[in-house]
């Protein structure tokens, strides 16, 4: 083979060989590079076009999610009427149950104070007794009877007829109180120290008083005798 010789500044010439050879190599390296590249921008646009894209879903997927809220919602909904109406109803009861009691306070107030007035008006008067010796006699045992002190009518009666025959102003001036200066005095014919020592709280402070006279007599026999009923002569 004769050696070839570079000449310098000029290329070697190509041969119709090597110029098929690069043509196969330019045709083959274009056709990879276009595969190469096609599916790779298709992945990406597909990418793309899922995320850009929105998400859809048809309504018989959203239907069981918006039936879910719509119950919950209508259940609270339900459950805060319930508790409302409830609170109503309990604060009605509450107020019912106040202007009952008020009513029945006052219902009670009116009755007690009616019955205050009927007491009052049935209220009996003071008892009052005639001014002669039957009224005294009946005085004076009201006075016995609330200070313990015992006697009847009959002994007050007897007695004070026998002593002094019903006069309340009567005087022994002749026996021996009346030497000694303490004459005996009045219905029971009572002289002073005893008066004064046997005297009933509530009754006039003198042995001319009937009622004063008999109740302080009396009260003088009971200590002594155990009561006027006792007494059948001086004493």
């Amino acid at each position: 083979m004769p050696k070839q010789q570079n000449t310098p500044g000029h290329s070697r010439a190509l041969t119709k060989t090597h110029k098929l050879s690069i043509a196969g190599v330019a045709t083959l390296g274009a056709a990879a590079l276009a595969f190469s590249l096609v599916p790779g921008n298709t992945q990406q646009a597909s990418a793309d076009s899922v995320s850009a894209a929105p998400v859809a879903f048809s309504a018989e997927q959203l239907k069981p999610a918006t039936a879910g809220l719509s119950g919950q919602l209508a259940d609270a909904q339900a459950a805060a009427a319930k508790k409302k109406a409830a609170d109503a109803a309990a604060a009605k009861k509450a107020a019912e149950a106040a202007a009952k009691k008020k009513a029945e306070d006052a219902r009670k107030a009116k009755e007690a104070a009616s019955r205050s007035a009927k007491r009052a008006a049935v209220k009996p008067a003071a008892k009052t007794y005639a001014n002669n010796l039957d009224g005294w006699i009946r005085q004076s045992l009201d006075i016995m009877k609330k200070h313990g002190i015992p006697g009847t009518y009959d002994g007050l009666h007897r007695n004070i007829i026998r002593e002094s025959a019903g006069d309340p102003n009567a005087i022994n001036g002749w026996d021996i109180n009346a030497i000694n200066g303490t004459p005996s005095i009045g219905l029971l014919q009572v002289i002073k120290p005893t008066f004064d020592a046997y005297h009933v709280a509530g009754t006039a402070w003198s042995q001319y008083n009937p009622v004063a006279n008999i109740t302080a007599a009396a009260n003088y026999a009971a200590d002594r005798y155990g009561s006027i009923d006792n007494v059948n002569s001086a004493y």
